[in-house]
């Protein structure tokens, strides 16, 4: 059997796979998952890939790295040390090599949004092959305050049950490191393993477009369609475990 791998994303932590874990290890699977230093405003994409890379097992060789939301801009640089079965995308960002996350979708926002960030545009012949993508966030998501509790219920957990999204909430954490959006990958390629990326479709901070989109163009794999909001680990982790243990 498979050792599964989970990367969480934005204010979470190991926790939010609690209730996946329990349809992946009926199956036989094993499961690993991790706290990641989010709370640490200066921690890299190089320091969270180090994280996973500590928490796996040195003696599995069937391994499948799932990344939610954030950690696709993660799990590749764990394949880049790590032999991997498969990158499994979760609601996720895809990195683009030598490029940050804001960077790409820098020409959506207006002068004044990108001066708040201190942004340093680059050199526009590098991003204009973004232009013609479909926006990469639901536009009602960007710039929303998710340190507040009803707006992680209306984005995060709007179709978990009230009970799951309550305690998911009673359980955020503190996202003070931003290099998922800042910091430039520093991958050179995406590794060269197998792909799965997983869209959800009423997800309503990653525009589901953009995720068909990235995934075809990126990663070279249809989109596996998933009937949820932004954590289908929360809110349907059933039918979650069906698509990651699915050839």
């Amino acid at each position: 059997m498979s050792l599964f791998c989970l990367v969480h994303g934005c204010f979470q932590g190991a926790w939010c796979w609690d209730l996946l874990i329990p349809y992946l290890e009926a199956q036989g699977h094993k499961t690993v998952a991790m706290d990641l230093p989010i709370e640490n405003a200066s921690a890299t994409l190089s320091q969270f890939a180090d994280a996973v890379i500590q928490a796996l097992p040195k003696t599995d060789d069937d391994i499948l790295l799932v990344g939610h939301s954030m950690a696709g801009t993660i799990i590749p640089l764990v394949a880049e040390v790590v032999k991997l079965r498969q990158l499994v995308f979760v609601a996720a960002l895809i990195p683009y090599p030598g490029i940050s996350t804001l960077d790409q979708f820098s020409h959506h926002l207006d002068s004044d949004t990108l001066k708040s960030f201190n942004y340093q545009p680059k050199d526009p012949s590098k991003l204009k092959q973004f232009h013609s993508e479909p926006d990469m966030f639901e536009s009602a998501s960007v710039g929303k305050d998710y340190s507040d509790e009803a707006v992680l219920m209306d984005f995060f957990y709007h179709d978990c049950q009230p009970d799951v999204a309550q305690w998911a909430i009673s359980k955020s954490r503190s996202q003070q490191s931003m290099a998922y959006i800042f910091e430039m990958n520093p991958l050179k390629a995406l590794p060269s393993v197998e792909r799965k990326y997983i869209v959800c479709t009423n997800d309503r901070i990653l525009s589901s477009t953009w995720s068909r989109y990235a995934a075809r163009h990126r990663l070279g794999v249809e989109a596996i369609e998933l009937a949820s909001g932004h954590c289908p680990h929360l809110s349907c982790p059933d039918l979650l475990a069906e698509v990651l243990t699915s050839d």
